[in-house]
């Protein structure tokens, strides 16, 4: 029903916003992640909405799977693949695709698709 429906999204945004303030991590309750995660230091890691996370992936602290803020569909956080290891601080922004078993360097801003199996770093990576 709608009522069941709309208890169960504020019930899941309150343990979200519980959650971000005991740890400092912001995953939106909505956002796909696969399984076998891991969270390095999680401090500061955020995944908006519309995000995906592959399998076996690993994020190290200050991680940013974001919107750049020009996007105006539903459709506006990256894909992420299976195996991927993106490095403390990095932002990645906007409706793309990091393939499997890519890398991301500490402190890049990945703005274009990053290919299956390649290495990403810089500003912009």
């Amino acid at each position: 029903s709608k009522t069941e429906n709309k208890r169960k999204s504020f019930v899941s945004l309150w343990i979200q916003s519980q959650a971000s303030s005991a740890f400092g991590v912001d995953i939106h309750p909505a956002a796909a992640i696969g399984c076998g995660l891991m969270l390095d230091h999680a401090t500061g890691i955020v995944v908006g909405e519309t995000a995906s996370i592959g399998d076996g992936c690993t994020l190290l602290h200050g991680v940013t799977l974001g919107g750049t803020g020009k996007d105006k569909g539903r459709d506006r956080h990256p894909k992420v693949g299976h195996h991927v290891l993106i490095g403390a601080g990095t932002q990645v922004l906007g409706n793309i695709s990091v393939g499997d078993g890519a890398k991301i360097g500490a402190g890049s801003v990945v703005l274009r698709p990053v290919p299956h199996g390649t290495t990403a770093v810089g500003v912009p990576a």
